[in-house]
C-alpha cells in the first residue's frame, strides 16, 4: 500500500453523505492502520476569536481574529487542529510533509493571538478519520479523486475555490466529472 499522507482526496460527485460531499481533504497521515485528515474547504460560522475567548487567550493584534474555524471532519468536533507552514516547532507539533505542519496544542493559539504565529494557519475543529483499508475500499468504490497536496491552495486559495483549484490540477475542471460511478 502506497502512503497517500500529504495528497488532497476530492469528493466524487456521486458522494452525497452531507460530511463529504463537494469537500477536499487534506491528508495528514495514512499508514495501514487507517488514515487521518482535514477538510480544507467548509468555514464554520465561528471565527477565530471566540475560541481566543473560550480559552481566556488574549489576542493583542487581532491580525487573525476574523479569520473563520474549519469544520475539519465529523471526528472529535471539540478537539482543535492547525494546519501551518513547518516554521517552527510548537508543543504538540507533527511536520506532515512539502513545509507543511499539523500542530494541536494551545502555545500555538496564544502565539497567533499576538501575532508571533505563523501568518498561514487554518484551524479546524474535528478531523476525518478512516480505520484500517477504509480508505482504500472508498477509493475502489470511486468515492474519491486523489490529487497532490498545494500549500498554495490550503492557504493562498480562498475557501469556495480549493475544490476547483485541486480537481484543475487533474487539468480538468469540476463539471467534468461525472456523477455516476463504476469500473471498467
Amino acid at each position: 500500500m502506497k502512503s497517500l499522507k500529504h495528497q488532497f482526496l476530492i469528493s466524487m460527485p456521486s458522494m452525497t453523505e452531507s460530511n463529504f460531499a463537494h469537500t477536499v481533504t487534506y491528508l495528514c497521515d495514512h499508514d495501514q492502520d487507517g488514515a487521518m485528515g482535514l477538510i480544507i474547504n467548509r468555514p464554520t460560522d465561528i471565527p477565530l476569536d471566540e475560541i481566543f475567548n473560550q480559552l481566556d487567550i488574549d489576542d493583542d493584534t487581532r491580525a487573525h481574529a476574523r479569520q473563520p474555524i474549519y469544520s475539519g471532519g465529523p471526528v472529535q468536533t471539540d478537539r482543535g487542529f492547525i494546519l501551518h507552514p513547518k516554521d517552527k516547532q510548537w508543543d504538540s507539533t507533527i511536520n506532515i510533509a512539502g513545509n507543511i505542519s499539523l500542530t494541536t496544542s494551545k502555545d500555538i493559539l496564544t502565539a497567533i493571538a499576538r501575532d508571533e504565529g505563523p501568518q498561514d494557519c487554518l484551524v479546524a475543529l474535528g478531523y476525518a478519520g478512516w480505520s484500517a483499508g477504509q480508505l482504500e475500499e472508498e477509493l475502489a468504490d470511486n468515492f474519491w479523486i486523489v490529487v497532490p497536496a498545494s500549500k498554495d491552495i490550503i492557504f493562498n486559495t480562498p475557501h469556495d475555490e480549493r475544490l476547483n483549484a485541486a480537481v484543475a490540477q487533474l487539468g480538468i475542471s469540476l463539471e467534468q466529472l461525472s456523477p455516476d460511478s463504476g469500473h471498467a
